[in-house]
Formats: structure tokens, C-alpha cells, sequence
């Protein structure tokens, strides 16, 4: 029977699961223990332009003459090994970090560089979600509030930009998207973008649907970052390897398929056990099967993001 406070089908013992699989929450997932074999790999980007790939989201590191801009910063055990990467790239201190959403994912080490003199910015809807607790329904989980120093303490509504490196660097908001406050932050020197969760490259994503998230707003997210890309456009996604615009827009395309075809079995009055038994996009399991969340999984929430109106 489907658990009635998990709207996309998921019973409790399975959303444990996959909070485990995705690393995002849980004293388990921030336990030292189970960060002790990853390695931070740095990626160059540009010539000033880096991408970290660790355990959980991607960062972007900007060095110059200006200093360290920073872009997420992944789970708390890891803040020291961030931190030697980044020094790697170009010693001293972090001026500024972005949080591009509120998962612990891309803010667990904010108490940590924010106490060593990083200014933390984001998106108002962040320091909102990370001072309350929150529960994530597919995974029938709470999540408690941050300590206060790892909150954000300049916070935006809509965009703001940076002047650093010899370039401008744009953050703008995307509403609704994998949460409701996710942000996108665009390198206008350098031709890069930094996605956050609204791009999950080469995989299904998840999308945050208790917390502000929707299908329509990561596809109208996702043709916003397509208008500002060029072909020769250097994307960084949330999750996944480094991305080209012909990549974005083949996951543009996935997320309109899967929004279509579950809207039109919808639309034939098939319920929701109906239409994932009948695996809408087992097609493209091959392309896109390959990260945690599978098709069913996925179908579930895009399911219960048009229920609702999103």
C-alpha cells in the first residue's frame, strides 16, 4: 500500500534507501567513516575556471587576482580536502561562496569556510529552508535546520552579480525548479556555466517536489540556460561529468519525454502504479539509467509534479 505521506509512491524503508544512496542527509551520510575514501579531483575548466568533483554536488572554483569564488562545497568531513584543492588551484583565503540550493550536499561545509572568513550567498529561499527543519516526502525524512553559522548572510531574490576575476560573474534565480531556490551562476568572461541540481548530466534526476521543486520549472529552468549558452559554452552540471550545450539539450529532451508521456497516460485515466508498471522510459534507461535515480523512481516524481498542477 502506498505510504500516504510519500505522494510519489515510495514507501519509507525504500526512501531510506535512497537518502543513503544519494548522501544528502542523515548523520550516516556526514559521518567522517564514510567520507574516508574520497578523493577531490580538480578539473580545469577555463583558464581561470575549475570544476572539484568529490562526493555529492560539483563545485566551481573561480581564481584570479581578486581571490576565490566558490561554488557549493559538498558535505562537512570533506571541508579540509576542498579546502587543499582550492589551494591547489591558487593559495589563500575564499572570498565569497555561493550555495546554488539548500541540500547538505552543496552546503555541509558552510559553517567551516564561512568560520575560516568565506562570505556565503545564496538565494533567500535558502537561508529560509536551511533555518527550519525540512521534510523531504519521497523520502519520508526530516531534515534539521543548519547551525546558524552556515547560513547564508547576503541573500538575493532574483539576480546579483559579481565583478571578480576580470570578469562579471551573473547568478540569477530559477523559480520552482529542482527546489525554489535554486540559482545559476553564469561566467561571462570565461563562457561557463555552474547549473547546480537543475542539470543532472548523463542521468535521471531528482527533483525536490517538498521543497519547491517541479517538472515544468527545471524544464523552463534548463531552456533558460539554453538561451544564454553557446555552442562553445562550458557547463558544469550538479551532478555528472563536465557538459557541453549539445549535452543540456539532449536532457532537455529527456525531461519534455518524460513529461509528455506521463501526461498523456495521465490523460488516459491510467493511475500511478498503471503507468510505471508499464515503464514509460525504458527507452532511455541506456543513456540515463546510469545514476541513482532509476526511470520508475523518476516517473514517480514527474507523477506527482503534474498532480499537482507543476
Amino acid at each position: 500500500m502506498r505510504n500516504p505521506r510519500c505522494r510519489s509512491g515510495w514507501t519509507g524503508a525504500s526512501a531510506l534507501g535512497w537518502v543513503l544512496v544519494l548522501g544528502l542527509w542523515g548523520a550516516a551520510a556526514r559521518a567522517q567513516d564514510d567520507m574516508d575514501d574520497v578523493r577531490v579531483v580538480i578539473h580545469p575548466v577555463s583558464e581561470q575556471i575549475h570544476m572539484l568533483v568529490g562526493r555529492g554536488g560539483n563545485i566551481g572554483v573561480s581564481a584570479g587576482a581578486d581571490g576565490i569564488f566558490l561554488i557549493d562545497d559538498q558535505f562537512a568531513p570533506l571541508h579540509e580536502r576542498i579546502a587543499e584543492a582550492v589551494a591547489r588551484i591558487q593559495p589563500g583565503p575564499i572570498r565569497f561562496l555561493l550555495n546554488t540550493h539548500w541540500h547538505g550536499d552543496h552546503t555541509g561545509g558552510n559553517e567551516a569556510f564561512a568560520a575560516a572568513g568565506a562570505v556565503i550567498v545564496a538565494h533567500e529561499a535558502v537561508r529560509t529552508r536551511m533555518s527550519a527543519e525540512q521534510f523531504i516526502e519521497a523520502f519520508d525524512r526530516r531534515v534539521p535546520p543548519s547551525p546558524t553559522a552556515a547560513l547564508p548572510v547576503v541573500t538575493f531574490s532574483r539576480d546579483v552579480t559579481f565583478h571578480l576575476n576580470g570578469e562579471a560573474i551573473h547568478a540569477f534565480h530559477v523559480e520552482a525548479a529542482h527546489t525554489d531556490g535554486d540559482v545559476v551562476v553564469h561566467f561571462l568572461g570565461s563562457d561557463v556555466i555552474h547549473t547546480g541540481d537543475v542539470f543532472f548530466s548523463g542521468r535521471y534526476p531528482f527533483i525536490d517536489l517538498s521543497t519547491g521543486g517541479s517538472i515544468a520549472g527545471v524544464i523552463e529552468a534548463v531552456e533558460r540556460i539554453l538561451e544564454a549558452a553557446s555552442e562553445s559554452t562550458k557547463i558544469i552540471p550538479g551532478h555528472g561529468p563536465l557538459s557541453s550545450r549539445a549535452d543540456l539539450l539532449r536532457y532537455r529532451d529527456l525531461l519534455v519525454l518524460a513529461r509528455d508521456r506521463v501526461a498523456e497516460a495521465m490523460a488516459e485515466g491510467k493511475g500511478l502504479e498503471e503507468i510505471v508498471e508499464s515503464r514509460p522510459l525504458a527507452d532511455q534507461d541506456a543513456e540515463w539509467g546510469g545514476g541513482f535515480m532509476k526511470s520508475d523512481g523518476f516517473v514517480k516524481i514527474v507523477h506527482a509534479s503534474l498532480a499537482e498542477g507543476s
